[in-house]
């Protein structure tokens, strides 16, 4: 490509080709990941009137990183001294994207990898979209996890795009969306491979079609219909989130209701402004979190570990998951069980997931093609990670590991997915105890971001960090941990879940104790969480964690009852179709929210105490992503220090 008038600035460069198109590209300087900070959306305002005056016959924008643009960049977020500096940031880039929408010749946004946030707004600034067709290709409008709406029109300009399903969809939850779906949904022209991403984007910045109008429908529905499609969007959001707790999805949808999306005309509405969001606590909270979030992934940084092949010994819940998980990921697992028929339900509902998470029969098939049964255990033999997660009886894992040892690479690691024995007890069986680590899972797997990376006294430093690499390289949350009865997640859980259970034996109602835990802010209450867990895995777990010798009745009675919860259809609840079936739950005050809610506090000052997790902000972060603890609230710790309770 003949090109010529090369302009640069920090982190933008831009140039004019042989047909007269300009070709813009966003280089983050000193950074992995692009990312619109100040001075970023500074220098795209004057390169937007550099390339004016050129007066080009088309403009292209796009990425020189892996992926296309991460968003605004966070850290300004905890720079603002008040929430009108915020305001300010906000109008800086908006205008910045209505200068690049009112150029006077056709603009598209080539997009490879996430494109999020801020990315996606300026992409929507664009007369024209092209994807990468590639499962790292994802859309999504994450400021709502951030407590916050995106404010550089993406508000405005997405219903108008895709219509006001598909749009507040993405904007009430976050949720992102691959370059195929994109296209379906017309937030994106094409989706191409990469050979011909950039002809792509090329020719149709300088054939420059006419683009279709919405449906008739998706018209009403933007115009005279509008207030319908908010009031029943409320009502779904009202279903996830409390306005008290969580006012951002609200703020969506009065700032789009009330006001087009436009921040500065809602700038006085407490309902929708960006100032109000600001000064919520919710905001500081979950900015909080999400630099929690930042520093577990950080966690194995640095560490050159790039496992293929991935051996699960256990084709149950837990360790089919595991091993579906992986395989979703790109890793070949082989998946051990003492007969096939123990092995095809694992088979078949990583099918399943294939189906719902990638949505594309080529995919699925590879995927599947990754899960190798294996009832002989020979994939030990070329294995870069063995995960042992069978039922939890010392003796039987003892004996997992002696095999395992004896054919496994030497540098292979040797892990196990254990919930309540200690390692140094499961190690004893290896000749070389230091091989072993925990990777300790959450059910449902797919679902949970977290798992603890277990230590043990013997445990080598360097196996405990390739294992927090292969944690993240599935996608995952490591969070180190020290050995230690429960770890982090399930010992706090216990005394909660005790406590919980004790309280049912003395009269009250399961829905009642579910719905004060709820109005606190836990995803789940105590009694429908025992039940998604299993009641004979909580009455193991509470036995191993040897806090009392008293078992709770309602616990015991059920368990010899066959009543095991959610899997057998029968527990504290019956369920049908995988739903609890609840009755009316009495009333309620905060002396038994506090009363619930106690014990798990208290056993997480003692975690912190002890030096179980590195420090209080990781004992936060860990039972924010490994129990849900409500997020608003910033954490554990976090919320007693805003109580005054905790240093």
């Amino acid at each position: 490509m003949d090109r010529h008038a090369p302009a640069a600035t920090k982190h933008w460069r831009w140039e004019l080709d042989r047909d007269r198109l300009a070709w813009l590209t966003f280089d983050k300087q000193e950074e992995s990941a692009n990312t619109f900070s100040r001075d970023a959306v500074e220098e795209l305002g004057r390169a937007i009137a550099a390339i004016r005056l050129e007066n080009p016959k088309g403009l292209v924008i796009r990425s020189a990183k892996e992926n296309f643009i991460a968003g605004a960049d966070v850290e300004e977020f905890t720079r603002f001294a008040s929430p009108e500096e915020a305001l300010a940031f906000v109008k800086l880039g908006w205008d910045v994207f209505q200068e690049l929408r009112e150029l006077p010749f056709p603009t598209t946004a080539m997009v490879n990898g996430f494109c999020m946030g801020g990315g996606v707004e300026m992409s929507l600034a664009c007369r024209y979209r092209v994807a990468l067709d590639d499962p790292k290709t994802r859309f999504a409008l994450p400021e709502v996890m951030l407590g916050i709406l995106p404010a550089w029109h993406g508000v405005q300009w997405l219903p108008r795009l895709v219509g006001p399903a598909a749009a507040l969809d993405m904007l009430l939850t976050g949720k992102s969306v691959d370059a195929r779906r994109a296209k379906r949904i017309g937030l994106v022209d094409q989706a191409v491979p990469l050979r011909i991403l950039e002809n792509t984007a090329r020719m149709l910045t300088l054939e420059a079609p006419r683009r279709k109008p919405l449906p008739f429908m998706q018209r009403l529905l933007l115009g005279p219909l509008r207030g319908v499609v908010v009031a029943n969007a409320r009502k779904q959001v009202a279903k996830k989130a409390r306005r008290e707790h969580y006012p951002a999805p609200y703020a969506i949808l009065e700032l789009w209701r009330k006001h087009d999306g436009d921040p500065f005309a809602a700038a006085h509405d407490p309902a929708c402004s960006i100032e109000a969001l600001f000064a919520h606590p919710t905001t500081k909270n979950l900015i909080r979190i999400f630099f929690l979030q930042e520093r577990m992934k950080a966690v194995a940084k640095g560490v050159r570990f790039e496992p293929r092949h991935v051996h699960v010994v256990g084709a149950g819940v837990m360790g089919g998951d595991i091993a579906a998980v992986c395989a979703m990921r790109g890793l070949t697992v082989t998946l051990q069980d003492t007969s096939a028929e123990r092995i095809a339900p694992a088979i078949k509902r990583a099918a399943q997931l294939f189906q719902r998470r990638m949505r594309d029969e080529r995919r699925v098939r590879d995927a599947l093609d990754r899960m190798v049964p294996d009832v002989t255990g020979d994939g030990a033999r070329h294995a870069d990670v063995v995960i042992e997660a069978i039922y939890e009886n010392l003796e039987a894992k003892r004996k997992i590991f002696a095999q395992v040892e004896a054919i496994a690479p030497p540098e292979a690691i040797l892990a196990t997915n254990t919930s309540s024995l200690r390692l140094g007890d499961i190690a004893a069986a290896l000749k070389d105890g230091s091989r072993l680590v925990g990777i300790h899972f959450f059910n449902p797997v797919p679902q949970l971001q977290l798992v603890e990376v277990v230590s043990a006294d013997k445990t080598a430093p360097e196996l405990a960090r390739k294992a927090a690499a292969f944690v993240r390289g599935i996608d995952k949350l490591p969070l180190p941990v020290k050995d230690s009865p429960g770890f982090l997640v399930n010992r706090v859980l216990g005394p909660y879940m005790l406590n919980a259970f004790r309280l049912l034996d003395e009269g009250y109602k399961p829905e009642t104790l579910d719905a004060a835990m709820e109005a606190f802010g836990m995803p789940m209450g105590p009694a429908e969480l025992a039940d998604t867990v299993g009641l004979d895995i909580c009455l193991a777990a509470g036995k191993s964690l040897g806090k009392t010798t008293e078992v709770p009745e309602i616990l015991a009675n059920k368990v010899a009852l066959g009543q095991l919860g959610k899997k057998t259809g029968q527990g504290i609840y019956t369920y049908r179709d995988g739903k609890a079936i609840k009755g009316q739950a009495d009333a309620y005050g905060t002396d038994l929210i506090e009363a619930l809610i106690e014990p798990y506090l208290l056993e997480a000052q003692a975690v912190a105490a002890e030096g179980i997790v590195a420090d209080a902000d990781l004992v936060d972060a860990g039972l924010i992503f490994g129990t849900g603890f409500a997020p608003f609230r910033g954490g554990p710790l976090h919320y007693l220090r805003s109580l005054g309770k905790a240093p």
